[in-house]
């Protein structure tokens, strides 16, 4: 078995390359091509984390994986990270484990990219300015794989903490220093939205984050944080303003999409108002923006098989490349 550090991970794998993957596995999943149960979440209520187990297998490909992925919010009070996540890849030809490695960096950038898929195909090609409200750990890579398939000049960073935007702010700067666009943090959520060509929600709330009439017309929206029933980031108003509510799976959202559940539980929305889920905009069944008037909605909530796409080309990289320790069990 290969075991491979996020050092490892970074020395081969790009988001440019995490794009690719995520575009086309998103194909793979609508042509019937992968098989992915409904992930496990068990709550840690005495910590507020979250434990996931992700299971998913890639016909074309033939690899198996199981990531397990914690988020446990509180961890920063210890010098530890908020996110904590493996992938163990099997070899479905013969069931052999081939590869142990670590994931988190792999989970943001994956969930970085569905939104960068996203935002490709629905967001307007002149879009220019971006929000991003929540500036934790997957905000990183949600603006990483918007900056690949947009041009953007303005960036807005909320956070309910200030000094996690100004810490972004200077991530930033450092990741893009030949970048000449301007990075502003806000003090109001709405202030980022009403400025926004694309929005990015990246946290856990429970209560929306803005309101949903301060969208400019033509604004695509990224809502990524919210992946349990009880989370919601985005009102009533946005859904009912969003011409295409788009899914990554239409079983992911109906289990664990608060920002739909909350709304349909009171009688407010319903899925027959969904637009489709995101494959079927790639592969060219339903369409991704109909006027540069229209607003966009794109609503995550994970799942498996982007993490078994990016394992693998992950894992044949570094076969390649010579990197990783191999081990026997």
């Amino acid at each position: 078995m290969l075991v491979l550090s996020r050092e490892n991970i970074e020395q081969i794998y790009s988001m440019k390359q995490c794009l690719e993957d995520v575009e086309n596995v998103f194909r793979e999943h609508v042509q019937g091509r992968v098989v992915t149960p409904v992930r496990t979440a068990i709550d840690h209520p005495k910590y507020e984390g979250t434990s996931l187990f992700m299971p998913s297998y890639l016909e074309s490909d033939d690899y198996v994986a199981v990531k397990v992925i914690s988020i446990f919010p509180h961890n920063h009070e210890h010098g530890i990270n908020a996110l904590q996540s493996v992938i163990l890849l099997t070899e479905a030809k013969t069931g052999q484990h081939v590869a142990m490695m670590e994931a988190s960096l792999l989970t943001v950038m994956r969930t970085g990219a569905s939104s960068g898929v996203a935002t490709k195909y629905m967001a307007k090609e002149d879009a220019r300015s971006c929000a991003v409200l929540g500036c934790g750990a997957q905000s990183i890579g949600q603006i990483q794989a918007v900056m690949e398939v947009r041009s953007l000049s303005e960036i807005y960073l909320y956070n309910r903490t200030r000094a996690k935007a100004d810490e972004m702010k200077e991530k930033l700067h450092s990741l893009y220093p030949s970048w000449q666009g301007e990075i502003v943090v806000v003090e109001d959520a709405n202030h980022a939205v009403e400025h926004a060509d694309i929005v990015i929600c990246s946290t856990k709330s429970t209560t929306p984050l803005f309101d949903g009439n301060r969208l400019k017309p033509g604004a695509h929206i990224n809502a990524i944080g919210a992946f349990l029933p009880h989370m919601q980031e985005i009102d009533l108003t946005t859904l009912q303003r969003s011409g295409k509510v788009v899914v990554d799976t239409l079983e992911g959202a109906e289990h664990e999409a608060g920002d739909l559940l909350i709304p349909i539980s009171h009688g407010e929305w319903s899925f027959d108002h969904l637009h489709a889920e995101l494959g079927e905009i790639l592969i060219g069944e339903k369409s991704g923006r109909d006027s540069t008037e229209e607003i966009t909605l794109y609503k995550s909530v994970g799942i498996a098989y982007l993490d078994t796409a990016v394992a693998k080309t992950v894992y044949e990289r570094a076969k390649a490349a010579g990197l990783g320790t191999e081990i026997r069990l």
